[in-house]
């Protein structure tokens, strides 16, 4: 039953609450605290050798770990900018910390993301980057495990914010670092040991050295056991900065739950899951305002004052109405919110059906997954794990009603069995689990008439296929980024870091039309006598169609309001019952520039009509 605990976990509760509304999920995210990571790097002179001596352009270890928290820095800005990121390297010949350690040099302390601290990060790539270091910080002889360990300790207990989530990523190429040291080697296991106690995670990205990396000489018994060995598997020791990445994102951010419900299998049986979302709509990120003076974010308060005197009301105060016919119905607060309850939150199940019945046009938004959560109902794992098993033997399907919150109405929804995935790196790529789909109502449901229905001959079918034939590709949705979101990140990046100017994001999804017309070759032609007629012009027909728009717009009466029209509905005041092309016109007649908005045109008609 490997990953159970490894692929979703979810401690604490949060400081801040925040609510963000997802329509895909269909509910609240409610998150508090903040994700804190430490990058804990080995700053050795073995860190600094390359595998293979007669390639320059390899990247040595250090090279590799600089680079991967770099990538992390840039994705925290952008995703989740609350989050604290620090660095610490250890082993080098200068030191820097609060408790004054040899060979431990804090490079950035716990806080934010920013263009400064990446900025300052991007000063150690490459051969300049190596002497930069050399010249700061410099290769140590010596150093202590447990000490560096302390010393992540303090700076996590530094930190004023509440954190929800604590972990050190630990980089090196050294798989016995007190291997002629017991006493050194045993205080560092008794840290690691303090640290797993007091919730800190300790994840270990190795890299490749001459005749590998054995795990079990001396990390086995420093990472974190929750993290790692539940797993039944460790991560293979990375010899190229792909698999470092691919490792580094699979542990850098915490799972979350949009919320851990009672699934209910019968009156008397339930376990407790969480519902995850794994695939979200990436929108742009709002604008910040800020004040003019200080350059400080705004804050926005609302208050609500009585229209008659102008007192403050307070929430009590207020009180919520309903017109039905000529009555007005007066609601307390609490009874518009039972007025939204359907049911308690949860899963119950319905039954079961085969997984062929489902299709793939009932697809309605991004599934759900479902996870199991010891926290409520102790032995939810091994139940969850049974039933997934059954499902995935009899290849069936469970069909529930899901209700996310009090205040959401019912889906019916299935849950589709999911086996778990390693890559070739032993890291997960497909968690056990179900996937939470759902199902259509009755009204979701349509049937798109067609007109006319033209069917082609075999000879147009043939020729389609090979076109098709020739145009496959292997599909990955990830292989094709948003343009615009892409091109604003890197406008915003230009801005932090005082680019020149902005480096321009390549826009994936358009076709690559040089070659397409190469695979084709004379396919297309060949195709088009067959379909169409020898006259056929369809640029030529474009035209037409845009000149016939044109005339029809032309010729489209022009709307008009007399002046004792327009006196009329200034004085009652009901001058915006007009609509903006009645007083766009009347703007143009009295040659007023009343701008593009209705308000605006309204103001300007009124000025005319009370200062004349």
């Amino acid at each position: 039953m490997s990953g159970w605990e490894s692929y979703y976990k979810n401690e604490g509760d949060e400081e801040e609450e925040e609510q963000h509304e997802g329509p895909e999920a269909g509910g609240e995210y409610k998150y508090s605290g903040r994700d804190s990571l430490i990058f804990l790097v080995d700053a050795s002179r073995a860190m600094f050798e390359s595998q293979n001596e007669g390639d320059e352009n390899e990247l040595t270890p250090f090279e590799m770990s600089i680079e991967c928290i770099l990538s992390v820095y840039t994705n925290k800005i952008i995703s989740s900018d609350r989050d604290l990121l620090a660095v610490v390297f250890y082993g080098t010949k200068k030191d820097k910390n609060s408790v004054n350690f040899k060979n431990i040099y804090v490079l950035q302390e716990l806080d934010n993301p920013g263009a400064k601290r990446v900025l300052e990060l991007d000063r150690f790539k490459g051969q300049l980057g190596k002497k930069h270091f050399q010249d700061l910080i410099g290769c140590g002889s010596d150093y202590s495990l447990s000490e560096a360990l302390w010393v992540c300790a303090n700076l996590f207990s530094d930190v004023q914010f509440k954190m929800s989530h604590k972990r050190i990523m630990l980089f090196t190429n050294e798989d016995d670092p007190h291997g002629n040291d017991s006493a050194k080697a045993s205080r560092a296991r008794t840290k690691a040991a303090d640290l797993r106690d007091t919730g800190i995670f300790l994840d270990l990205m190795h890299l490749k050295k001459p005749g590998g990396f054995d795990i079990s000489l001396f990390y086995r018994d420093i990472i974190s056991v929750a993290e790692d060995e539940d797993i039944g598997v460790h991560f293979e020791e990375s010899s190229k900065l792909e698999d470092l990445l691919r490792k580094v994102r699979a542990k850098e951010s915490k799972k979350r739950a949009l919320g851990r419900l009672k699934f209910k299998l019968s009156k008397d049986v339930a376990l407790t899951v969480g519902i995850y979302n794994l695939v979200q709509k990436a929108f742009r990120p709002p604008p910040v305002r800020l004040y003019r003076e200080t350059n400080e974010p705004v804050k926005t308060k609302t208050r609500t004052f009585n229209v008659n005197d102008g007192s403050l009301l307070l929430p009590s105060d207020t009180k919520r109405s309903q017109s039905y016919g000529s009555r007005q119905i007066v609601l307390e607060k609490e009874e518009t919110v039972q007025l939204k309850r359907f049911d308690e939150p949860g899963l119950i199940l319905v039954g079961f059906k085969p997984l062929i019945m489902l299709k793939k046009h009932h697809y309605l938004r991004p599934p759900l997954f479902v996870y199991p959560e010891e926290s409520v109902v102790n032995g939810s794992t091994a139940l969850f794990s049974a039933l997934l098993t059954k499902c995935l033997e009899k290849e069936v399907m469970a069909v529930c009603r899901y209700t996310p919150r009090h205040n959401s109405p019912p889906y019916f929804v299935t849950l589709v069995p999911q086996e778990e995935e390693l890559d070739d790196q032993k890291v997960q790529v497909t968690p056990p689990g179900f996937q939470l789909i759902f199902l259509p109502y009755a009204d979701d449901k349509r049937k798109v008439p067609f007109t006319e229905k033209v069917l082609a001959n075999p000879e147009q079918v043939d020729k389609m296929k090979a076109i098709v034939q020739k145009l496959r590709f292997s599909y990955r949705s990830d292989s094709f980024e948003n343009p615009v979101l892409q091109q604003h990140f890197r406008n915003l990046e230009a801005l932090a870091l005082d680019l020149m100017e902005p480096e321009q994001a390549v826009d994936l999804t358009l076709p690559k039309v040089e070659a397409m017309d190469k695979r084709l070759g004379s396919l297309v032609d060949e195709f088009k006598e067959l379909v169409y007629p020898p006259d056929y012009n369809p640029q030529g027909k474009t035209t037409k169609r845009k000149q016939d728009d044109e005339d029809s717009r032309n010729k489209r009466p022009k709307v008009e309001v007399s002046e004792e029209e327009l006196k009329a509905h200034v004085n009652k005041g009901t001058l915006g019952k007009l609509t903006v092309p009645m007083l766009k016109e009347a703007c143009r007649v009295y040659g007023l520039k009343g701008g593009m908005k209705k308000q605006e045109l309204l103001d300007a008609l009124t000025r005319h009509f009370q200062e004349g």
